[in-house]
């Protein structure tokens, strides 16, 4: 990967960094992060920079990422720019160490609470903005001050008016004031310190997909057998039925999609739960005892359901 040769300056990275920069000036505030490319998003602990994923910074990286894992994440403007407001959260309260303020850790919890190997998140719960998928605001203090930070940030996002009667909106008012605060003001961390970029990495494009498909692959495909045998059936009066392997592949893309846009979660490990879906179909020899859009939609909730069964289970992913 320390071959690639790519930079930060390419077109598409340039645009966002620079409509994230007249975000910062529009709110007054001077602060202006860093980047470097590396393997993923991540803002390291104590450096007020951001370190972007190779593959967004040349189209034929971005159409193997999409090869490799079925999309490419922030590999649009409005998702790049989601996923740079969040980022530039973690980014400012390094640059201000903000973590360490009394008042912050009142609101937010405190930094030194341990990442959690996985979280059950309330979807219905008022006490978090939403900005990134899978309610991360609810994984930990920091990410929980980023996501608001990033609702604060976003450009008429009237958050107000749309947070209005909720806990959280506290959480984004002591944002708004702390922000105002810091206007004009010079960071106090100002170092240009690189974690990890991408030409200190010496493992294989083979080696980083071979690594990242197995961290958003399930196992255990055998675990879906009770629900599967519910929904279609291996019985004699519908031998001449059609196959439910066959019926699931016919919508394989439609499924997957749909069900990524309701959980958040990778489309690559949506379509590893489907393809263990389909082996065991196959392997049991399951055909569709009803009519096809009524087990369409029965089988696209089920499959949201074992998706967030899957999310809960600790394999989440995110943009950290």
């Amino acid at each position: 990967m320390s071959q690639l040769g790519v930079t930060i300056d390419g077109a598409f990275l340039s645009e966002q960094i620079q409509q994230l920069y007249a975000e910062l000036e529009a709110r007054q505030l001077i602060f202006r992060p860093h980047f470097w490319v590396s393997n993923e998003w991540f803002t390291p602990d104590g450096v007020p920079g951001i370190a972007v994923p190779f593959y967004l910074a040349h189209p034929r990286l971005a159409k193997l990422e999409m090869e490799q894992m079925l999309e490419v994440e922030g590999g649009t403007p409005e998702w790049c720019m989601r996923i740079l407001r969040h980022e530039v959260g973690h980014a400012i309260e390094n640059a201000y160490r903000l973590r360490r303020l009394r008042r912050r850790q009142q609101v937010f919890g405190r930094s030194s609470d341990p990442y959690p190997k996985y979280y059950s998140p309330r979807p219905y719960s008022r006490s978090f903005v939403r900005h990134l998928d899978v309610w991360y605001a609810q994984s930990h203090p920091d990410e929980d001050f980023a996501e608001t930070f990033a609702v604060w940030l976003t450009p008429d996002s009237t958050w107000a008016d749309r947070y209005k009667g909720w806990p959280v909106l506290k959480k984004l008012q002591y944002v708004d004031g702390l922000m105002t605060g810091l206007a004009a003001v010079p960071p106090k961390v100002v170092t240009r310190e690189e974690i990890d970029p991408l030409s200190e990495l010496k493992k294989t494009l083979r080696e980083h997909y071979e690594r990242k498909r197995n961290h958003y692959g399930i196992e255990r495909p055998s675990f879906y057998d009770p629900d599967l045998k519910r929904l279609f059936s291996d019985a004699p009066a519908y031998a001449d039925k059609l196959s439910a392997a066959t019926f699931l592949n016919r919508f394989r893309k439609e499924v997957r999609r749909k069900v990524a846009a309701w959980t958040g979660e990778y489309q690559y490990t949506i379509d590893q739960v489907l393809e263990d879906m389909i082996q065991r179909c196959r392997q049991l020899h399951l055909r569709l005892p009803l009519a096809e859009e009524q087990a369409k939609l029965d089988f696209t909730i089920l499959l949201t359901v074992h998706t967030m069964t899957y999310l809960r289970s600790g394999r989440h992913k995110v943009a950290v």
